[in-house]
């Protein structure tokens, strides 16, 4: 009977050892996997933190679980070899953040990681910007960042890691369907974007043509049209001013917003329609959930089935030179980049951070840093931007305006500083260029 009583307590203490046993693995793997794989560290706490409301109960967690020093989780990594990101397990999106919790722009521990996969470009180019030994822009500058977004580098690891940064620089605030439909379209672009002209010295040669009023008589024309290579963005109006800034566009860099809203807003200057050169390239910046819509209706050739441009037929608006083959969009990696290494203005510390980022023409400039041998900026902010009206096109002196989601100063100073160091040369009219002879001397 003892010895029957004995093998009872012995079973009983075997089976609580197991218990504790298969509990604690599955304790620790909830620990160590789960709450990792929704947030890394954030740099600084926000004073709330709430998920989508629509999110179902159990999938979100707390600020102080998103504000813990967490590492990134090993499946929300950069990929550093060519081809789609693949993740360790099986994932479904994180619960979605809400911009208008932060009180400024929230940093995370791999805030400034990037993919680095792009085809390398090799140049035999011996002015390349590539080659320049200013230290500083040597430290910033990643020759070989991922610049195109398709539908084969963003599968889940990429959404989730993506989904911690605001839009244009990722996927903050928006369902992981609603975006993916239109993303999963996007082809796998033909890359480099630019080639060296056949019998050439194997340099690209670019310009790069913002709106500012500078340009206005400036007769800079026939030394743009020179280069390679021209990219202009926005409302790019050339009938008419071609004396001053040229007629050929082979890169057209643009947002929704920009090419729906130019046909009304630069009708009295002459705006016809987009840049519509043989060949061009058109290359677009997905600014928010408007222009995921647009690119579902664009890649399909079809009308746009909700949001502010329902109803409406993208490729009508391409001038007859929309080409799948031709067409890309650019990747939040990118966009992120240029800002935190570039021009990370001030404001993005302010209640107002989500609207703040660089304008259309800086993302198009650093686009041609990364596809160009050297790269010539016309029509972009100098410090007597005060003597000239905000664009060439205005026949008569207006007062330019500075608007609280771009950082211009910044712009401006940023844009000098890559000037001094002959990264690039910016069109400026001041005291040190009297002599014609010396301005219109093009640097190639």
């Amino acid at each position: 009977m003892a010895d029957k009583h004995l093998k009872i307590c012995y079973g009983l203490l075997l089976l609580s050892v197991c218990s504790v046993l298969l509990y604690l693995p599955w304790e620790y793997s909830l620990s160590r996997i789960r709450w990792p794989s929704l947030s890394g560290k954030v740099r600084h706490r926000a004073h709330k933190l709430f998920f989508d409301l629509g999110m179902e109960k159990g999938n979100s967690t707390s600020a102080d679980v998103l504000a813990q020093k967490t590492k990134l989780p090993d499946y929300i990594q950069t990929n550093d070899q060519n081809g789609p990101i693949r993740g360790v397990v099986a994932e479904t999106p994180m619960p979605v953040l809400i911009r208008s919790s932060f009180k400024k722009l929230p940093e995370w521990d791999f805030e400034d990681i990037y993919n680095q996969d792009a085809p390398p470009r090799q140049t035999t180019c011996a002015n390349s910007l590539r080659n320049s030994e200013d230290e500083s822009f040597k430290k910033n500058f990643l020759p070989n960042i991922r610049l195109y977004m398709h539908k084969d580098n963003v599968n889940m690891s990429e959404w989730n890691r993506l989904s911690h940064f605001n839009n244009p620089f990722g996927f903050m605030g928006f369902k992981h369907d609603d975006v993916m439909t239109s993303v999963k379209l996007i082809p796998k672009p033909k890359e480099p974007l630019l080639l060296p002209k056949p019998g050439g010295d194997g340099c690209v040669t670019c310009a790069v043509v913002g709106a500012a009023g500078i340009l206005n008589g400036s007769k800079k024309g026939k030394e743009i049209d020179a280069h390679d290579y021209v990219f202009r963005m926005n409302g790019a109006i050339t009938k008419g001013y071609e004396e001053d800034v040229g007629g050929r566009t082979s890169v057209y860099v643009h947002t929704a917003h920009s090419i729906t809203s130019s046909p009304y807003m630069l009708r009295a200057y002459g705006y016809k329609n987009v840049p519509n050169d043989e060949g061009i390239k058109y290359v677009m910046i997905p600014e928010g959930m408007r222009d995921f819509n647009w690119l579902e209706g664009l890649l399909k050739g079809e009308r746009i089935g909700e949001g502010p441009y329902k109803n409406r037929r993208p490729r009508t608006y391409y001038a007859g030179q929309y080409n799948e083959t031709r067409f890309y969009v650019l990747h939040q990696d990118f966009l992120r980049y240029v800002r935190n290494r570039f021009i990370k203005s001030s404001g993005l510390l302010s209640p107002h951070w989500a609207i703040v980022r660089p304008t259309n023409g800086a993302f198009t400039l650093f686009l041609a840093l990364h596809t160009c041998d050297t790269v010539n900026a016309y029509g972009f902010m100098t410090e007597d931007y005060s003597k000239y009206s905000n664009y060439y096109f205005e026949k008569i002196k207006k007062r330019i305006v500075f608007y609280a989601n771009h950082d211009y100063l910044m712009e401006k100073n940023v844009w000098k500083s890559l000037h001094n160091t002959k990264i690039l040369k910016l069109y400026q009219r001041t005291n040190s260029e009297q002599e014609p002879e010396k301005e219109n001397k093009l640097i190639l």
